[in-house]
């Protein structure tokens, strides 16, 4: 069954900037690992600040194989150390 993981950050803008490059190092992560379908970014347009990843898994086996990655993570810690509070992570089927 395939899964949705929804993962939900709040950026303020003056980290925009030193946001941005950071989600196109993950991405080219992602797109590489089994499994994965497919992924959109969302800002949510009454509250710029909030933004919406959504990404789509064969499995939840196979989004527990990216999470774990060790690339991966280096770049979700820089994203976190960042932008200060953690990366909030919805899982859904």
């Amino acid at each position: 069954m395939s899964v949705k993981i929804c993962i939900t950050r709040e950026v303020s803008a003056g980290k925009v900037a030193g946001l941005a490059p950071l989600p196109g190092r993950m991405r080219p992560l992602c797109l590489t690992q089994s499994g994965y379908i497919s992924g959109q970014t969302l800002r949510r347009l009454d509250r710029p600040d909030h933004r919406l990843a959504i990404s789509t898994w064969r499995s939840m086996r196979d989004w527990n194989n990216c999470f774990s990655n060790d690339q991966r993570h280096a770049v979700q810690m820089e994203i976190d150390t960042l932008l200060g509070p953690e990366t909030v992570y919805g899982l859904y089927a």
